[in-house]
C-alpha cells in the first residue's frame, strides 16, 4: 500500500519520526535534562497503527527504537541517554495499539485511514491507552536507569513529568497529525466549506490568542495569570472547525513549552526546574484535554442535530405519504384514545358513518351517531366493537346499521377493530369501516330468493313422494321396488334442505312474536321427544342432565328451532361407541340477560372453525346436516337481541354451546322462576 505521494508509508513515518526525534530532543529543560516536546511519542503511535495488519510490524518496532536512539545520538544527548530511550520507544506504542485495538477499535486504523475521533467517550479512551503506554515506557526507562546506575538516582517528580509528557505528546500530536491526515484525504473540504463571517472569527481568535500568550509569557510573566489562556482554548473549541481548533490547541501549547524552555512566563519563574517541568506539561495537558474535549461534544451535538433533521424530514416525508394513503382510502379508518374520544380520521369515515361533523377530533365515537343492530334495535355504547376492545375484551368484527340524518335510509357498515399499543402511553383503538350495504343486500335477496324457490319446491316435491308411494306398492315384491327406495331418499333429502331453507327465512324475516316461555316445561318436552326417537330407532339412549332453567322472553316457535337445532347438532357429533351425554343449565347474564348453556361429550369443534360454523351452508365432512342448523340458531339468538357461542367444554371433551336471551320480566315468569 502506497500513499497519494508514492512513498511508502513506513519510509514516510520513518523520515517523520527522525525529524519529530531531532525537533523534540532540542526541547531540554536543564542540562542535560528532559525534553519538554516530544512528537516522536505521537508518530510512533500512528505509525504502528497504520502499520498494525502488516506482517512487518514487528520491523517497524524495530525501526522505531533505532531511528530514535540514532537521532538522539546525532542532537548530542548521549549514548547513555540514547540507548536508555529505545525500549520505551519500541514497547509503548506498542501497548497503545493493543490497548486502542480493544477498547477503540478502527481508530486511525482500516480502509481509508480508519475513523478519527467523534465522540467524547473516544476521547477518554484515548486518554486511557495513551496513559498506558507512557506508564509502561515510563517504567522501562526507570528500570533501566537503575540498571545503568545512572547519575542523579531516580527522581520521582521527572519520572511524573515523563509519564506526563508522553501522554500528552501521543494525544495532541497524534490527534493533530490524523486530523490532517483527513484533511488532505478530503481535499480540506471542513476548510473550504467556511464561510467569510466564519474565517474572519477564527482570524480574530488566532490574533487575540497570540496577543494574549504574548502579554502572559513575554511582556508581564511575572504575573500568576496562565489560567486565563484556557477561554481562549474554549473559544476556538466552540466556534472554530474542529481541526482548525485542534491546531490551535496543538501550536499554542506549543509556544506555552517554548517561551518556558527560553525561561519566560509565569511557571518559568518557579525556582525548582523538575517543577517547572510538571507544570507546564499539566497546563499543556489541561488545555489540550479542554480544547478536544469542547471540540468533540459539538461536534457530536452537531451530529446529533443533523440526525434530528433528517429523521425530522423523514418523519414529516412518512407523515405526507401516510395522511395521503389513508385520505384516499375507500375504507373508513379511525383511531381512538383509551378514553374512546377520536384523535383521527379520514375522510372515509365521515362519509360511512354520515357525519363528517360529529366524528372529528376529541369527539366520542358512541351510539349516539345513530348505530343499530342490523335488524333495526338499537345498539348501546357498551355493546359496539371498539368500546369492548377498549375494555380488554375480544371483539369479532361486527355488523353495524347508521342511520342518522345524513343517511335517513340507513347503510351496513362492518366495524373490525384492534388494539394499537404504544411505548409509552396507554393503548389506543383502531377502527377500519366497510361499507356492506350492497353485500347484505345481495345476501338477503338472495336468500328470500332461496326461501320462495324453496317453497315453490315443496308442491312437485310432495307429487314425486307421493307417486312415488304409489309406485313402491304397485312393485312390491318385484326388483325395481329397490330402485324406488333411491328415489324417495333423495326426496326426504331434498325435503329436508327446503326446510332447512325455510326455517332460515322464517328465522331471518319472519315477525317475532315475544313471549315468556317457561324454559324448564320446552326443554323437558324436547328431551322426551328424543328419548322416545332413540328407543324406537333402537340407538343409545342419550343421558340429559338437566339443571336450573329460568323463564325468558321470546318466540316460543323461535325457541324451540333453536333449542332443538343445538340438541341435535350435539348427537351428531357424537363419536361412535360414545353413549350421548347433554348437559343443559342457565345462569343470569349482564343487560338483564340469561344465558343458557349445552355441554356435551361429542368429538368437539377444533379451534380454527368455532366462528366459522354459524355460518350459511357450513357442513363438516361427513355430515348429514343441510348445513343451516347453526346459521338459524345464530339468526334467532341475534334477532332476540343476544350473542351465541362456541367453546371447549371446561369439564371435559366437547363442546360447550352458549346463548343469551332476554329473561322472563313479566308477573309469570316471576312466578316461574325457581327459588334462590
Amino acid at each position: 500500500m502506497r500513499n497519494s505521494m508514492g512513498v511508502p508509508p513506513a519510509a514516510g513515518f520513518a523520515v517523520l519520526h527522525l525529524i519529530a526525534v531531532l525537533a523534540g530532543a532540542r526541547t531540554t529543560l536543564g542540562d542535560p535534562g528532559l525534553p519538554m516536546i516530544w512528537p516522536a511519542a505521537g508518530v510512533a503511535v500512528l505509525w504502528l497503527v497504520n502499520r498494525r495488519e502488516s506482517r512487518w510490524r514487528w520491523v517497524d518496532m524495530v525501526a522505531i527504537g533505532v531511528i530514535t536512539f540514532g537521532g538522539l545520538a546525532a542532537a548530542g544527548a548521549g549514548i547513555e541517554v540514547a540507548l536508555l530511550e529505545i525500549a520505551p520507544a519500541m514497547v509503548g506504542p506498542m501497548v497503545f495499539i493493543v490497548a486502542a485495538g480493544r477498547w477503540l477499535p478502527g481508530l486511525w486504523a482500516g480502509p481509508d485511514g480508519g475513523r478519527s475521533l467523534a465522540r467524547l467517550g473516544e476521547l477518554w479512551r484515548l486518554l486511557l491507552c495513551a496513559a498506558l503506554a507512557s506508564v509502561t515506557g515510563t517504567l522501562l526507562h526507570v528500570v533501566g536507569e537503575l540498571a545503568a546506575g545512572a547519575d542523579g538516582g531516580f527522581s520521582g517528580l521527572g519520572t511524573v513529568t515523563r509519564l506526563v509528557r508522553d501522554t500528552v505528546a501521543v494525544v495532541l500530536f497524534g490527534v493533530a497529525l490524523r486530523r490532517i491526515g483527513h484533511l488532505h484525504r478530503n481535499r480540506w473540504a471542513e476548510l473550504r466549506g467556511l464561510g467569510r463571517d466564519r474565517w474572519l472569527e477564527c482570524s480574530a481568535i488566532v490574533a487575540v490568542s497570540g496577543v494574549a500568550y504574548w502579554y502572559v509569557f513575554s511582556s508581564h510573566e511575572d504575573l500568576p495569570v496562565g489560567f486565563l489562556l484556557i477561554p481562549l482554548t474554549v473559544w476556538a473549541a466552540l466556534r472554530m472547525p474542529t481541526s482548525v481548533a485542534i491546531v490551535h490547541v496543538v501550536v499554542f501549547g506549543f509556544v506555552a513549552l517554548l517561551y518556558t524552555i527560553g525561561g519566560h512566563g509565569p511557571y518559568a519563574r518557579v525556582a525548582d526546574i523538575g517543577t517547572t517541568a510538571l507544570l507546564i506539561q499539566l497546563y499543556v495537558g489541561i488545555v489540550g484535554a479542554v480544547g478536544f474535549a469542547l471540540a468533540l461534544v459539538r461536534d457530536e451535538r452537531d451530529s446529533l442535530i443533523q440526525r434530528l433533521k433528517v429523521s425530522e424530514q423523514e418523519a414529516t416525508d412518512r407523515a405526507t405519504m401516510m395522511t395521503t394513503v389513508v385520505d384516499s382510502m375507500t375504507e373508513g379508518l379511525a383511531i381512538l384514545d383509551h378514553t374512546g374520544r377520536l384523535v383521527l380520521r379520514n375522510p372515509a369515515a365521515g362519509r360511512l358513518l354520515g357525519s363528517a361533523s360529529s366524528v372529528t377530533g376529541t369527539v366520542a365515537l358512541g351510539s349516539d351517531h345513530g348505530f343499530f343492530r342490523p335488524d333495526g334495535t338499537p345498539l348501546t355504547d357498551a355493546e359496539l366493537p371498539h368500546v369492548r376492545a377498549l375494555a380488554g375484551e375480544d371483539a369479532a368484527p361486527m355488523d353495524v346499521l347508521v342511520r342518522n340524518a345524513a343517511v335517513p335510509e340507513g347503510r351496513v357498515v362492518r366495524f373490525n377493530v384492534a388494539r394499537l399499543a404504544l411505548v409509552t402511553g396507554p393503548y389506543h383503538v383502531v377502527v377500519v369501516f366497510h361499507d356492506v350495504t350492497a353485500d347484505r343486500r345481495h345476501r338477503d335477496e338472495l336468500m328470500s330468493f332461496a326461501g320462495r324457490v324453496a317453497h315453490n319446491l315443496l308442491n312437485p316435491l310432495t307429487t314425486i313422494e307421493g307417486w312415488s308411494e304409489v309406485l313402491e306398492q304397485e312393485l312390491a315384491g318385484y326388483q325395481p321396488a329397490e330402485r324406488v327406495e333411491r328415489i324417495q331418499r333423495a326426496s326426504a333429502r331434498m325435503r329436508t334442505f327446503l326446510n332447512g331453507l325455510l326455517s332460515y327465512t322464517a328465522a331471518r324475516d319472519g315477525k317475532l312474536m315475544p313471549t315468556t316461555v317457561n324454559l324448564a316445561l320446552l326443554v323437558g318436552d324436547i328431551v322426551n321427544s328424543r328419548l322416545d326417537h332413540a328407543e324406537s330407532t333402537g340407538a343409545a339412549p342419550p343421558y340429559f342432565e338437566v339443571g336450573r332453567l329460568d323463564p325468558v322472553d321470546a318466540d316460543p316457535v323461535l325457541l324451540r328451532q333453536l333449542l332443538e337445532n343445538l340438541i341435535d347438532n350435539s348427537l351428531r357429533m357424537m363419536a361412535p361407541g360414545v353413549g350421548p351425554y347433554l348437559a343443559i343449565s342457565c345462569q343470569p347474564a349482564p343487560k338483564r340477560m340469561v344465558r343458557i348453556d349445552i355441554l356435551d361429550n361429542s368429538v368437539g369443534i377444533p379451534p380454527g372453525k368455532r366462528h366459522e360454523i354459524w355460518t350459511n351452508f357450513h357442513r363438516d365432512k361427513g355430515s348429514d346436516s343441510n348445513g343451516l342448523e347453526l346459521a338459524i340458531c345464530k339468526r334467532i339468538v341475534e334477532r332476540h337481541g343476544g350473542t351465541i357461542e362456541a367453546v371447549a367444554n371446561p369439564h371435559g371433551t366437547g363442546n360447550r354451546m352458549s346463548f343469551t336471551l332476554p329473561a322472563g320480566r313479566s308477573a309469570y315468569a316471576r312466578a316461574l322462576a325457581p327459588t334462590r
